[in-house]
């Protein structure tokens, strides 16, 4: 993005920048910087916004069980993914166009990734070429796709991904297009013409900057599970089904042979009303019974929000909107500096909670709700039908169990000084969560719209 459609450091304040501490202080400045549709596209979701809420609203609800004396000086963040050592379980997500954030672009997203060990996944609509931010990453890159009409550009995708180094492909398999999302449509975005799709050429990249009706035109929605084998034969490499949230799916994910599953609601951008990423969770663990890894991608926004993922059964997390946030905040640097607080925010969560390395942290270090019905706008972790505290995925032959919330609004990140909220936003109705359970917490309050994702 030129400097001239960027607003100047703290331009909407009038003050200056403080450093960042927390991710929705990434997300306040970037919101400060950003033309407001720019914000709007990178920060909005589908329909009423209200699974983009949810998101975020149910880590909100997670209680962890501290560890008194726990005799851990330097817990070990490490985890291993598809044969890759990972320095925390934690990566950056494939998300569109990163030179919207700034002029730098994906490359400088890789190499702040893997300054610090961490993998990227590159976005089929990335501003920059496969080969250019391969060169400038050190740690591991995985390759998002979309399945066009054109299976051939798709598949030509795949065969640059691993002639340049790329150790994974990421089928996202939630969008035969894209989601309606409204605040695009009332701003008429369009994705500025000096921003391209750098590896799509032709029918594949014609009218792409409008993504909505781009995607309605280009992606093949007759798409079904065999592409699986036909991308791992054509590319050689491991293939993640991106998109996955209930048992079904999960199963005929890992029936494909794809090698790792990724809960997802495309960040609260696709179908609006569906399940928060870790409601849905512990069923698509279960449902996969350690065959493959699971990630989780959605709502991630501190160090314990890793946790509670991995206590639930994920492999890693992926975190999508901070990446760019941090990137239009201060370039490379800003997102080195927000992977560095997001990880060592993980690390001091372990500690706190008794754990010396990824692989013990286990559902034994989520609370359960206390006895009674919960008082209002309460959130709770479900229990098990003993009301044991034991919590996580059950086995599959074990009565239905899941993770829940209550709900109570969630809203933007709170204005820096001399910044204002924005207006009054539309109010949905209670997101619903899968068939009750008779241990199932009822949401009792409705989420609210917000303008950070």
């Amino acid at each position: 993005m030129t400097s001239a459609t960027r607003a100047p450091a703290g331009a909407a304040s009038g003050e200056p920048d403080r450093e960042p501490l927390t991710l929705d202080d990434f997300a306040r400045l970037a919101r400060r910087r950003l033309p407001p549709e720019v914000w709007d596209f990178i920060a909005g979701g589908a329909g009423r916004e209200r699974t983009l809420t949810a998101n975020e609203a149910v880590f909100d609800a997670v209680r962890l069980r501290p560890r008194a004396l726990p005799g851990v000086e330097e817990p070990d963040t490490s985890v291993e993914l598809l044969g890759a050592r990972w320095a925390a379980p934690v990566g950056i997500a494939p998300v569109a166009y990163h030179e919207l954030a700034h002029p730098d672009g994906e490359p400088a997203t890789a190499a702040a990734a893997g300054a610090l060990g961490l993998p990227l996944v590159v976005s089929t609509f990335a501003s920059r070429s496969l080969e250019e931010v391969a060169h400038a990453a050190s740690a591991p890159l995985w390759l998002q796709l979309y399945c066009f009409r054109d299976h051939g550009t798709t598949l030509d995708l795949a065969r640059r991904a691993r002639d340049s180094g790329y150790q994974a492909l990421v089928l996202t398999v939630d969008t035969p297009f894209t989601g309606r999302r409204l605040r695009d449509l009332r701003n008429g975005f369009t994705v500025p013409a000096h921003i391209t799709p750098a590896n799509l050429a032709g029918s594949a990249a014609a009218g792409s900057a409008t993504p909505g009706a781009h995607s309605r035109l280009a992606f093949d929605r007759g798409l079904d599970w065999s592409f699986v084998a036909r991308l791992e034969s054509v590319s050689g490499l491991p293939v993640l089904a991106k998109g996955v949230l209930t048992a079904a799916d999960a199963e005929a994910a890992v029936r494909a042979g794809v090698e790792g599953v990724v809960v997802s609601n495309h960040g609260g951008r696709q179908l609006d009303g569906v399940p928060a990423t870790l409601d849905a969770l512990p069923e698509v663990v279960a449902a996969v019974r350690g065959r493959v890894p699971v990630l989780l991608d959605g709502g991630v926004r501190t160090g314990a929000d890793i946790l509670a993922a991995l206590a639930l059964g994920a492999r890693a997390v992926l975190v999508g909107r901070p990446a760019l946030y941090a990137l239009a905040a201060g370039g490379g640097t800003g997102v080195r500096r927000m992977l560095a607080l997001l990880t060592a925010e993980f690390a001091d969560t372990m500690v706190l909670t008794g754990h010396t390395t990824t692989g013990t942290i286990g559902p034994d270090t989520l609370s359960p709700p206390p006895p009674g019905p919960p008082p209002p706008g309460a959130w709770y972790m479900g229990s098990s039908l003993s009301g044991a505290s034991h919590l996580g995925p059950p086995h599959p032959d074990a009565p239905h169990r899941t993770l829940s919330l209550a709900g109570r609004p969630h809203t933007d990140p709170p204005p820096g000084p001399g910044e204002s909220l924005p207006g009054p936003a539309d109010s949905g109705p209670p997101s619903s969560g899968p068939p009750p359970g008779p241990t199932t917490v009822p949401r009792t309050a409705p989420h609210t719209d917000r303008s950070h994702g």
